[in-house]
């Protein structure tokens, strides 16, 4: 069969070729540059736990370190500071790395994967796809026509698949702009990221009314200043004022030494594509999608894009398209990306806006503070994970069924596991390989090793129920997990997402769950129509 053809050598593109890899599917990467990255300290990511697991899974390299794992995170009001948290196990600290550190890593992964082959100074121009495949072709020196199962447009806001495919892209330009500057200089606090908003200092032109300093590894601080609406040119002798002033604001004394090593002006849109899915072709991070106003992170949503979609592609290469699985990737993930768009408009006013009533209201500075914390850390209404709790792939009602500290469609907590070899691993390490997986909660198990409880209890009957299921599925045994009691059963899909928890070993519960999970019978018929939706 052919291999899937990735539009766009970008950390979503490339984050999708290894993820279909590990799952036997090959692909093939259109790369219009030359293969390597141009180096920007101030273009750096922020990923919310889950995604730089996934991250860390797929290039086998830790990513974290001293500087890209925050110790702590403060915001401030004037001199007023609002709002401490101190990263542990408990409150698990973001991955702030630059984008062409992430994007290297992903390359040196892929430099050894025979089943990628990417493809450099290869513009997409045209897109034909039958009902057996697509068919790509590429201008410049290396122009050629390429033959793929499937087609993903990871090629960014400008995406030309999405242009061929007559997809339309409404929403909001310009948002919010940012001043931004990396240097390498020593501030009050070591390894600490901080929102300032309303410093008590005179700035220099119009008012920087925010100001968010993160932590990079070697001493050195990526800075951002909200600018105020408008396209006032963002001047070199205007950066550097802010710079000095900010420095000696912080410190409180004349400006600190620093080293100036990037500038760059970021700047805000809100757009999302009416559709992420025509046929065989697909739409992928900033191709579908712009988000990133109030500190909410755009790529990280990206690579969620890239781990749902790749399970559901890989499934369909190695066993024919189930369209309602297809479809699901436009159903789960357009929605999630929709609802945290919806939350920033709504937020924005209260945020941005200046004399209104309510920004007098007793205590609505430290509401204000603490939304705009959630939307830097990754926690409620603008920060969290989303959840496909409305799913074209959730089960229907199950008899069995019982809640547990996750809700169905919420990611899965990342709990110590036995696996089938006997090996403790986390479960997270089991993901992204395709399998199901299905987790036993059995508190004692682990002090006993693996053949003395495997053919005693329940067990057999959990493990004839997992061998019968309608596709392949990975036993695993678990002492704890959130909420959850003894002999509970939870069926977990290959991105990390619950599916649902059972009582106990109930082989037709976890049979239906399963079948609907794969798009089955039941839930064909709802999906079908996604992908034919209006533009």
């Amino acid at each position: 069969m052919d291999p899937v053809i990735i539009v766009g050598a970008g950390p979503v593109g490339l984050t999708l070729a290894l993820a279909l890899a590990r799952q036997e599917v090959p692909s093939v990467v259109l790369d219009e540059g030359p293969g390597k990255d141009e180096q920007r300290p101030a273009r750096t990511v922020v990923l919310r736990e889950e995604t730089a697991a996934l991250m860390e899974r797929l290039t086998g390299v830790r990513l974290g370190g001293p500087g890209t794992r925050w110790a702590g995170w403060r915001s401030m009001r004037r001199k007023q500071v609002m709002r401490e948290v101190a990263f542990d196990d408990t409150e698990p600290a973001p991955l702030h790395i630059a984008q062409h550190v992430l994007t290297g890593a992903l390359r040196a992964a892929l430099s050894g994967e025979p089943l990628v082959k990417v493809a450099t100074d290869s513009r997409l121009d045209a897109v034909e796809q039958e009902t057996s495949g697509v068919t790509a072709h590429t201008r410049g020196p290396k122009g050629t026509w390429w033959r793929g199962s499937y087609l993903v447009g990871c090629d960014g806001p400008r995406s030309t698949v999405r242009k061929l495919q007559d997809i339309r892209f409404p929403g909001r330009t310009a948002v919010e702009r940012h001043a931004v500057a990396a240097l390498r200089t020593e501030l009050p606090w070591t390894d600490e990221a901080l929102l300032h908003r309303m410093p008590p200092w005179r700035t220099s032109g119009p008012s920087a009314g925010e100001i968010t300093a993160r932590p990079l590894p070697d001493g050195v601080w990526r800075l951002d200043w909200l600018l105020p609406p408008g396209k006032d040119l963002v001047t070199p002798e205007l950066l550097l004022a802010r710079i000095r002033e900010t420095l000696a604001g912080w410190t409180g004394d004349a400006t600190p030494s620093y080293e100036l090593l990037d500038t760059g002006v970021h700047t805000v849109h809100h757009r999302l594509a009416r559709r992420w899915r025509v046929g065989r072709v697909f739409l992928a991070g900033d191709a579908a999608h712009l988000l990133g106003a109030l500190g909410t992170h755009g790529l990280d949503e990206g690579l969620r894009d890239a781990d749902n979609l790749a399970w559901k592609l890989a499934l369909a290469w190695h066993h024919g398209p189930q369209e309602a699985l297809l479809d699901s990737y436009q159903a789960e993930r357009r929605a999630v990306v929709a609802a945290r768009l919806r939350a920033a408009d709504q937020v924005l006013p209260l945020l941005r806006g200046s004399g209104n009533l309510r920004s007098y209201v007793p205590g609505s500075a430290r509401n204000h503070d603490a939304l705009l914390s959630d939307g830097h850390l990754g926690h409620g209404s603008l920060g969290a994970p989303g959840a496909y709790a409305d799913s074209p792939l959730a089960p229907r009602r199950l008899d069995g069924e019982v809640p547990v500290g996750t809700p169905p469609g919420a990611q899965v907590a990342d709990v110590r596991v036995t696996a089938e070899d006997g090996s403790f691993v986390q479960l997270r390490d089991r993901l992204g390989r395709g399998a199901l997986l299905v987790l036993l909660i059995a508190p004692g198990t682990g002090v006993w090793e693996r053949r003395h409880w495997v053919s005693a209890g329940i067990m057999p009957r959990l493990a004839a129920a997992v061998a019968a299921l309608p596709h392949p599925a990975e036993l695993l045994v678990a002492e704890r997990y959130p909420g959850a009691a003894a002999h509970t059963v939870l069926l977990v899909r290959p991105d990390g997402h619950l599916v649902t928890a059972l009582s106990g070993v109930r082989p037709a519960d976890l049979y239906a769950a399963a079948e609907a999970t794969l798009g089955g019978p039941a839930r064909a018929e709802a999906g079908a129509g996604v992908s034919a939706g209006s533009s």
